[in-house]
């Protein structure tokens, strides 16, 4: 097992051989590591303490300390939180194979292991020469054994499962340490679970679970526990060991090194005896501990694993679903579970609703309980509608996780945040954990600061209420930021797809700087930060539902009231990189029937109406859109008579429809589109003169079209046009935000010459 002990051990020098195995028959100081799940150190040195450990000191992997041999003793069958307890037998170098068989042969290995007895070997390495481990565990064992060889050839054998002697080597810049595993083997192993049921929890990391989220106190005062999704029953049966001081030794059965010549079996009957004395004196006094879950074949798998720690009549488990999950009458104690983390790709919105369903049932059945939610998925641990008072960092295995603390009263209860906002509060958790301010955060938060200065004070000149604040101006930041201001202030916020060039990780934690920092600079709550993730959409993809909250606001815009919906389409409805353009369609329009092709939701022809058009006629091909379009129009007083929307595939209508002179026409069509007119796709950059002449024979004598894209390289063909006055206004229409990113559209006026 891999532990990193040269900063402290080289300080403290390793036990001797013999006195090792002369320890049993005196009160001779040894030194020992014991290993722990990463996060649970500090736990596991307050254990040590108890069980009277000296110079005990915190280590990445786990805690060194001195001791006697009956502190090692007590650490194997009392420690809730070890995985193993390492006793220590030597260091030396080992920069090649022969130093390492040398140094391991410097041992009196015949006083701790008989020829005729078993070993295994386990090895890890780690900045050094030698990195086999299977190779360094072999010459290990090699070494052993010659040294133990008798002159008739007896030698020990190698047992992986239950040798006599477990031996741990750990190779550190060449450094190795020698220890003997006192426990023989993982501690976790506590005896009692056979079936572990999906993604088990391991015993020690249950245990440490119980003790971060406060459970010894309330378990001495005899406060109740509920699980409500407590699986094959691991959270419970280590509540009730708690509770019932029970060390978790004692259902193991052994101590793991009984046939290491070294091992004091008086010894370890008097420690055994003792727990036995604390169990039947504490067992009687816990409270209620009980578990629900909705797996009938789980809980079947948890009565087995509570008759085997003997604990039926102390725990009970039910077969329940998530919202019949009732705390036990009396008063209150802790609810704990380590919900599903959804690591497989379809699950997310699945556990998105179990987590409520969960911080639901928490509010109204448990108000007054403290509670404790482990997960691999902090951003799901937001749907709860819970805040948490304390996060604690653990790893369940590899797995960075997070225990969220929970006080169950009604000052905890939080606004759940919406789906597209849990971007935003995730990655405000992810920076404040950090253990040193993001200088990156820090440098995004300057920038926006200085670009809020800048383009508030135009927008307030312009009388803007809705613009963008910020599009990319850091390549590494790769977002848009548009500000929404109605009767509050909303934030939608895209981000551009990475290439893949770029590391993941390190455009998560980009975004996460830049994410982090908008609701306090910006003093927009979490809430009402919607964030989405811009790609590269393809046929209908940019008009299909990203969610369904029906969060229509109203905005302004040169005086006309305008819905948006930032959560539930890719695009809000307002495009406002046009605002200039619909300014200019506005003034153009007075007394001239007007003709919007693509009109979206038809802002720009409600535009044109308060600019003083006869009529206007808004033909796109989405009911929803021009379900929208109509709200628009009805929400300014502009009656349906002179205001057309038509929902109608604008190519077919325009071959279909009967023509009738427009003085203006606007059309803004998609880049791409999979229409089956115009040789079964529209390509905007190969069809738009086709397109434009369908539009020309709708066009009045001394009319007006504006022609606009968002295709970046698009080129206009002039000459095909010769008898129009053709004029560029991308120029003209690129509003004062988005001057940065000067290819946002194109926009061209065409008109036959007076």
């Amino acid at each position: 097992m891999p532990i990193d002990p040269w900063a402290h051990a080289r300080a403290v020098p390793a036990a001797s051989a013999g006195s090792a195995a002369s320890a049993a028959q005196g009160s001779e100081v040894l030194e020992f590591f014991a290993t722990s799940p990463r996060g649970t150190a500090d736990l596991l040195l307050a254990e040590l303490r108890e069980f009277g450990a000296a110079a005990a000191k915190e280590n990445a992997g786990g805690v060194f300390f001195r001791g006697t041999l009956a502190v090692g003793y007590r650490a194997c069958l009392w420690s809730r939180v070890a995985n193993r307890v390492l006793l220590v037998l030597a260091r030396f170098p080992a920069a090649d194979a022969d130093a390492l068989y040398a140094g391991v042969q410097t041992l009196d290995w015949p006083r701790h292991l008989s020829p005729h007895g078993t070993l295994a070997v386990d090895a890890a390495a780690s900045r050094s020469q030698l990195t086999h481990t299977q190779f360094i565990a072999q010459r290990t064992k090699d070494a052993i054994v010659d040294t133990c060889r008798t002159p008739e050839g007896v030698r020990p054998d190698v047992d992986t499962q239950q040798p006599d002697v477990r031996i741990n080597l750990y190779i550190d810049r060449d450094q190795a340490q020698l220890a003997l595993d006192l426990g023989g083997g993982s501690l976790h192993r506590r005896g009692y679970r056979r079936g572990t049921g999906a993604a088990p929890l391991k015993e020690n990391l249950a245990a440490a679970l119980l003790l971060r989220a406060g459970w010894q106190p309330l378990a001495v005062a005899g406060a109740p526990l509920v699980d409500p999704m407590c699986g094959t029953g691991t959270l419970l049966i280590e509540a009730a060991l708690v509770a019932g001081d029970i060390a978790p030794g004692l259902l193991r059965g052994d101590c793991g090194c009984a046939n290491w010549l070294g091992h004091d079996p008086a010894l370890w009957a008097t420690l055994w005896h003792e727990a036995q004395a604390r169990q039947a004196a504490g067992v009687g006094r816990t409270g209620a501990i009980v578990g629900y879950d909705l797996d009938p074949e789980a809980v079947h798998v948890a009565w087995e694993n509570i008759e085997r720690a003997g604990l039926l009549g102390v725990v009970h488990v039910e077969t329940r679903e998530l919202g019949e999950a009732d705390p036990p009458p009396g008063a209150s104690g802790l609810v704990i579970c380590n919900p599903p983390y959804g690591e497989r790709l379809g699950e997310h919105a699945e556990l998105v609703q179990l987590y409520r369903r969960l911080g639901e049932r928490l509010r109204a059945r448990f108000t007054g309980w403290e509670a404790a939610i482990f997960t691999g998925n902090p951003g799901l641990g937001l749907e709860l509608g819970l805040k948490a008072f304390r996060t604690h960092t653990l790893f369940n295995g590899p797995l960075e996780c997070r225990l969220l603390r929970l006080h169950l009263q009604a000052a905890s209860f939080a606004p759940q945040v919406p789906p597209g906002s849990v971007r935003v509060a995730r990655a405000q958790q992810r920076i404040a954990e950090r253990a040193t301010p993001s200088a990156g955060a820090a440098m995004f938060a300057n920038r926006l600061r200085k670009n809020v200065r800048l383009l508030g004070r135009w927008a307030a000149r312009a009388g803007v209420s809705c613009y963008r604040l910020y599009d990319a101006d850091m390549p590494e930041y790769a977002i848009a930021i548009d500000l929404y201001a109605s009767a509050e202030r909303w934030l939608h916020v895209q981000e551009y797809a990475a290439p893949a060039t770029i590391d993941e990780a390190q455009a998560r934690t980009r975004l996460d700087e830049a994410l982090s920092v908008l609701p306090a600079l910006l003093e927009v709550p979490v809430e009402r930060i919607v964030f989405k993730r811009r790609e590269r959409q393809r046929g209908t993809a940019q008009y299909e539902k990203q969610a369904d909250a029906g969060n229509f606001i109203e905005v302004e815009e040169h005086g006309v009231r305008l819905l948006v919906n930032l959560r539930d389409y890719l695009d809000t409805g307002l495009f406002l990189d046009h605002r200039t353009t619909r300014a200019r369609l506005r003034a153009a329009a007075h007394d001239r029937d007007v003709l919007n092709l693509f009109s979206y939701t038809a802002s720009a022809s409600v535009q044109a109406a308060a600019g003083g058009a006869r009529t206007t006629t808004s033909v796109d091909m989405s009911s929803t859109y021009s379900g929208w379009a109509r709200q628009n129009f009805a929400l300014n007083g502009f009656p349906e008579y002179a205001h057309r929307v038509v929902v109608a595939d604008c190519l077919r209508w325009l071959e279909e429809a009967p023509v009738s002179p427009c003085g203006l026409i606007f059309l803004d069509p998609p880049t791409f589109s999979n229409s089956k007119r115009m040789a079964d796709t529209l390509d905007i950059q190969r069809d738009h003169v086709a397109l434009i002449d369908h539009c020309l024979r709708r066009l009045a004598p001394d009319g007006l079209l504006v022609f606009s894209t968002n295709l970046r390289r698009f080129k206009f063909d002039r000459e095909a046009f010769p008898e129009l006055a053709v004029e560029d206004w991308s120029a003209r229409t690129l509003p004062q935000d988005f001057a940065r990113n000067p290819r946002i559209h194109q926009c061209f006026a065409l008109q036959r010459p007076a």
